[in-house]
């Protein structure tokens, strides 16, 4: 399990202060989220590929992660044209598909892709750590900053438990099928690995208590903002009006 794939560079994304980044991430993905015309997702799109080249981020690993998005996107390209109500252009067979459902799947598609590669370039740049301490900075609840430190600290003890049940049911000859042992046995490592994690919380609270934990996280790499951080906040607030300007206009 590796969810920092692309936190380690020396790109002008990777140096940025976290908390430009985050903050941008936010307007510019409400602005597409919000968007209703196809040139505002295309010209977000082309703005999301552009970052993604400034990260200097690997062609395949980006590729990958849009696949197992777009793999979503498939049930609406086979379903939404045909469900839509709308002006016929197709027919295949029993089905119609309308103008209008080919348009909002279109729209869906860009809109997903565009910020998914937002996502990665301004927010994968950056380690989990770096993201909850820039939370906390920008005031955000402080026990959403907590959450996520922790889920990504303790969801690598999760997936360990669940080896390790896994590992042991192999070793009892347990082989995966479709029937209901199957189904019971899968269903008991769940609830094992629930209840383990349960009890490694447990611990973890008392560990952190005894060591005089008040709530709050500290970190030793306390940045501050450069020129550079804010020209690029400010190339980005610029691009988001532009964007704007387009689905307004």
């Amino acid at each position: 399990m590796n969810f920092e794939r692309f936190s380690g560079g020396n790109s002008l994304l990777h140096r940025l202060d976290t908390r430009v980044k985050l903050i941008i991430a936010m307007i510019l993905t409400l602005v597409i989220a919000l968007s209703q015309d196809m040139r505002t997702a295309a010209a977000g799109l082309v703005i999301s590929l552009l970052l993604v080249s400034l990260g200097r981020l690997g062609f395949k690993p980006v590729l990958l992660r849009l696949l197992v998005v777009n793999s979503f996107t498939v049930f609406l390209w086979c379903t939404l044209p045909f469900t839509y109500p709308g002006i016929p252009i197709m027919t295949i067979g029993p089905l119609s598909a309308s103008a209008e459902g080919l348009h909002i799947v279109s729209l869906i598609t860009l809109k997903t892709n565009t910020i998914v590669l937002l996502c990665i370039s301004l927010l994968a740049t950056s380690p989990v750590s770096d993201l909850g301490h820039a939370m906390t900075k920008l005031r955000m609840p402080v026990k959403l900053c907590l959450l996520l430190l922790f889920s990504y600290r303790y969801i690598f003890v999760i997936h360990q438990e669940f080896s390790r049940l896994n590992r042991a049911a192999k070793l009892r000859c347990f082989s995966p099928k479709t029937n209901l042992h199957t189904y019971r046995t899968v269903g008991y490592m769940f609830g094992m690995t629930l209840i383990k994690s349960w009890h490694r919380g447990e611990r973890v609270a008392q560990a952190m208590m005894l060591r005089g934990f008040n709530g709050r996280f500290y970190t030793l790499n306390d940045s501050t903002l450069t020129m550079t951080d804010m020209l690029f906040a400010v190339t980005m607030v610029v691009a988001a009006l532009v964007l704007g300007t387009i689905e307004f206009l």
